[in-house]
């Protein structure tokens, strides 16, 4: 497969980038390495391959590595906005975002 400078461009578009024409070369051969690698990784024979949630999850894994989720008290609001540079009301105030 082949990525074509259309084909960048439409998706410089879709994401609101300009780019120069030699960033737009650059971006149009980066493309192409990673479709190139992806080719590469489809032709690997992954049958009898065990699926795994995660890369270091080996059976010599530390599995202190992963700590259980606890619930625990939250802080109190004031020790929240204390290094708030704006707070207002129990709230962090922010700039508009339009």
């Amino acid at each position: 497969m082949s990525i074509t400078r259309e084909e960048v461009l439409k998706m410089a578009e879709l994401a609101r980038l300009e780019f120069s024409e030699e960033e737009l070369d650059g971006f149009t051969a980066q493309f192409q390495g990673i479709l190139d690698y992806i080719e590469q990784l489809r032709q690997v024979d992954v049958e009898g391959v065990e699926p795994t949630s995660h890369v270091s999850l080996s059976a010599d894994f530390d599995p202190r590595m992963f700590r259980e989720d606890e619930a625990r008290e939250s802080l109190p609001v004031e020790e929240a906005l204390g290094g708030a540079p704006d707070p207002a009301a129990g709230h962090f105030r922010v700039p508009k975002v339009l």
